[in-house]
């Protein structure tokens, strides 16, 4: 960087600047620190996924989702998104494993195969971390007679 100095007789002087240019940070922003995702949100995002594709109704198995109706019920509560989803995540990659309750009549490969697609494209856009596995277990079928789990309450 060349500067120019003019003295008091009016010459102009150029002079070479000893000051170096000022230079905020260093390198690609991304790399200045550290990002860690909680396995909840993960479990969260895959959640709501999994409940997107048609033909699942319900996440979780019998006991999570009974305990999850009383949950629910509770004021304050609210509804568990990651009921039947646990995750495991590590730094680049994660490993997903869910429990689904499919509707009666629809194909149980198509579905599974739907909610690893969207699980996976969830998880990965918002995370940007890799999923490398997604486990999903079938643990019940929903017929069309059952009744709901949620009953009327016995109180208004």
């Amino acid at each position: 960087m060349t500067d120019t100095t003019i003295t008091p007789e009016g010459d102009h002087e150029p002079q070479v600047s000893t000051r170096k240019p000022t230079r905020r940070g260093g390198g690609d922003p991304a790399t200045r620190g550290r990002t860690t995702i909680a396995d909840g949100v993960v479990e969260k995002i895959a959640g709501l996924a999994a409940r997107d594709v048609v033909g699942v109704h319900a996440m979780g198995g019998g006991l999570a989702r009974t305990f999850g109706a009383v949950r629910d019920r509770v004021p304050g509560g609210g509804k568990s998104v990651s009921r039947g989803v646990k995750a495991e995540v590590g730094e680049v990659q994660t490993a997903l494993d869910l429990e689904i309750v499919v509707d009666y009549g629809v194909s149980i490969a198509d579905v599974a195969r739907a909610v690893r697609e969207n699980v996976i494209a969830a998880v990965e856009r918002m995370t940007s971390l890799e999923v490398v596995e997604v486990n999903i277990a079938v643990s019940d079928v929903k017929l069309p007679e059952e009744e709901e789990e949620e009953q009327e309450p016995r109180i208004q």
